[in-house]
């Protein structure tokens, strides 16, 4: 893909839906008791490999082009005949070996050739404290084995901040006897416990401490899915960089366990307003403007990493653009992604011109520095290559963005969108 330098950002978008609700939506609908419909379900890869493994156990599930999805749910898992293709999704493996470790099947879990180098032994390490018959022939990377059997309560201090990991565990302790308690050490974004209320769970949350009894039933809804604010991070930290940009991103997600990146784009002096603030089944939504704003800098690190670790690459991408830089640490879980985010990151920018430091838990981009146009190794990683096409959007000549096709990981219709809204 080809990136030229823009003049300006304007115009209104509404997104896909956001793909941690709609992975979530997808599995509880497969558990729970009747149909559940969503309206606007994501359209990336990622989703549709959650759905896939879906139909592999049972479920009946329909999607149409219009994004409505339909899944059956189907508390008894059918033996699935192959083994579960989790594709490049993370978030499937993880969360499904949660559903599945309490459930009366026997399954391999697969995925390409970038999941097989993700680490696994964060899920497999908790239920297997549950009881679960999980393993892996690759050590702590994909594939899995899971052979379903009867879990046991448990009270689970995470080494790690991981949404994923409280997701696999809450998950299990749906079907386990007693009551599951899952303590983090940073706050994750809290989608899961918001779905599973949705389902009609009952749970109870104190500090970064949550508890799940085991035996519930789940009721199945109908419910719109907000658009997906990590995708739309990319259109907000474009936007500040225009002097005259105005854009209205409608129907997006703001959940504040996910919305920090707004915070932070505030207070480096972007112009940034909410309007027709709603909840949707716990989930806040709402439209969000963005304009210009000279900005100056920031030093992201801690919890606030955890919050912001899919928006990181681009913040550092545009860096340069601000006047102090901006400084990343404690992110070293950017190096277990899709790709070692850290390290693409750095490589890119400096291939574009700019100067940048890179440590083992994040990086330092001074600000102030012009980029010119370069090529791109976005290492097929999805937020690597949407990330460096809104950095090149202010380079000096044209970028070329290798491996572009992996937007369709989460964000198929990027390149289109974002085309849409740009003055030439």
């Amino acid at each position: 893909m080809i990136i030229r330098p823009a003049k300006n950002m304007l115009g209104s978008i509404r997104l896909p839906g956001d793909k941690s609700i709609s992975h979530r939506y997808a599995m509880l609908g497969g558990i729970a008791e009747g149909t559940t419909r969503l309206s606007n379900f994501s359209t990336g890869a990622d989703c549709a490999s959650t759905l896939s493994c879906l139909r592999q156990l049972g479920c009946a599930v329909t999607k149409t082009d219009a994004g409505l999805v339909e899944i059956v749910g189907r508390p008894q898992f059918q033996q699935p005949a192959e083994s579960l293709d989790c594709g490049n999704s993370g978030s499937t493996m993880r969360m499904m070996a949660g559903i599945l470790a309490g459930r009366p099947v026997t399954c391999d879990l697969h995925g390409d050739e970038s999941l097989s180098r993700r680490p696994m032994a964060r899920v497999m390490t908790p239920l297997r404290l549950m009881g679960a018959k999980i393993s892996s022939a690759a050590g702590d990377r994909p594939p899995l084995h899971i052979e379903g059997a009867k879990l046991k309560a448990m009270d689970y201090l995470s080494p790690i901040a991981s949404a994923q990991v409280k997701s696999a565990v809450l998950f299990a302790g749906l079907f386990a006897e007693g009551e599951t308690t899952f303590e983090e050490p940073y706050r994750t974004r809290d989608h899961t416990e918001q779905a599973l209320r949705a389902f009609g769970v009952e749970l109870t949350k104190s500090r970064n401490r949550i508890t799940v009894r085991g035996g519930q039933k789940l009721k199945a809804i109908e419910a719109p899915v907000p658009g997906d604010i990590s995708s739309a991070a990319f259109f907000l930290c474009a936007a500040v960089l225009f002097p005259n940009s105005n854009l209205l991103i409608e129907n997006l997600l703001l959940n504040p366990t996910r919305a920090s990146l707004l915070d932070v784009l505030k207070q480096m002096g972007a112009r940034l307003s909410v309007i027709n603030l709603e909840e949707h089944h716990n989930e806040l939504v709402g439209t969000v403007k963005v304009e210009y704003g000279k900005l100056t800098g920031s030093v992201i690190e801690g919890g606030m990493s955890v919050a912001l670790i899919d928006e990181l690459p681009v913040l550092a991408a545009i860096a340069p653009y601000t006047r102090d830089g901006i400084e990343i640490r404690d992110a070293k879980e950017l190096r277990v992604k899709e790709s070692d985010r850290i390290a693409l990151v750095a490589r890119n920018l400096r291939a574009m011109g700019a100067t940048c430091e890179e440590r083992e838990d994040g990086l330092k981009v001074p600000g102030g520095q012009k980029l010119h146009g370069a090529k791109i190794d976005s290492g097929g990683d999805h937020r690597i290559a949407m990330a460096f096409s809104v950095a090149a959007l202010r380079a000096e000549g044209e970028s070329e963005i290798l491996g572009a096709d992996s937007a369709r990981i989460s964000f198929p219709e990027f390149f289109t969108m974002l085309e849409s809204v740009l003055e030439r």
